[in-house]
């Protein structure tokens, strides 16, 4: 059992916004790090109080260089000062989409590399959200508990409350199919794949799309929107296939560049998505539900709070 009071609630600077939700949902408060910038661009962190003995959650995603290493100092951190539990939730695991590398090649599988660095800090348990996939999972000695967290549930109660009919959800590639049916068969809808071939770094050709779109909105379903180039070439087959109207549904919303005027070009004005990636807020363009309250259900049935 771990008591309320013991818990510390803490988050990596860029992930706040969440890391408040989830103390509200815990009825905790998340305490902020004490942190300063030196004229050479050092960065100071400081613990606001005593942590021994204290039982630590760590909200943070690593989706930049700085806020990788902002994690593992706080991890680390926390096993200096002799915190008696140290319990991380990563909501958007960046590099993940790196997690091998082609014989020979030279390549740096980073997805692997980066966890294997959080790991080596020493936490008890690691949470992951939406994994591109769960190979990370076991980057470390086994003396570390790690948890695949999915929100499907959180995408199927979204996409009921939008009150959309006749509606097929669409895979970008055969790969993420497995989900999407998953998600089809809990909204008792259809689904299809498209053919995707990736050919170079954020480069690929959508082929062909079954005629199951014809007269009907499709929503194409991914774990991620990087930049956007895959959904927006399975949107113009969508379209070509007989789609009345294409949305777009993924977890982790980074839209990177000009991500978000490619897709308003090709006919796409609603995207639907979680709040995993730092800044990522609902507008007339995004439509987006939060994970807070999967995060924590999540902490409450390991940590046992009372």
């Amino acid at each position: 059992m771990t008591r309320r009071e013991n818990i510390l609630l803490l988050a990596t600077r860029d992930t706040v916004p969440l890391a408040d939700k989830v103390a509200a949902e815990l009825q905790i408060v998340c305490t902020p790090m004490v942190q300063k910038e030196f004229a050479d661009g050092e960065i100071y962190h400081a613990f606001p109080c005593d942590i021994s003995g204290r039982d630590i959650l760590v909200i943070g995603s690593n989706y930049t260089d700085a806020a990788q290493q902002e994690l593992i100092d706080i991890i680390a951190g926390s096993r200096y000062w002799n915190a008696r539990s140290i319990n991380v939730v990563i909501p958007y695991l960046g590099y993940s989409t790196m997690e091998r590398a082609k014989p020979e090649s030279g390549e740096i599988p980073k997805g692997v590399t980066r966890t294997r660095q959080i790991f080596r800090t020493r936490p008890d348990y690691v949470a992951f959200i939406d994994l591109h996939s769960e190979a990370i999972l076991h980057a470390h000695a086994g003396d570390i508990r790690t948890r695949h967290i999915w929100t499907e549930e959180l995408a199927v109660e979204k996409i009921k409350s939008m009150n959309l009919s006749n509606y097929v959800l669409v895979s970008p590639d055969y790969g993420f199919s497995k989900r999407v049916a998953r998600l089809a068969g809990k909204l008792g809808c259809p689904h299809t794949a498209a053919n995707k071939d990736r050919y170079d770094v954020d480069k690929t050709i959508v082929g062909q799309l079954s005629s199951a779109v014809k007269g009907r909105i499709a929503i194409i379903c991914d774990d991620m929107i990087r930049t956007g180039g895959s959904m927006v070439q399975t949107a113009d087959r969508c379209y070509e296939g007989g789609a009345t109207d294409v949305m777009v549904m993924a977890t982790h919303l980074v839209l990177a560049g000009d991500a978000r005027k490619r897709f308003r070009e090709r006919g796409i004005h609603r995207i639907i998505g979680a709040d995993t990636f730092p800044g990522t807020t609902s507008d007339d363009f995004l439509e987006i539900y939060s994970v807070a309250p999967l995060i924590s259900r999540e902490l409450v049935h390991y940590l046992r709070i009372v």
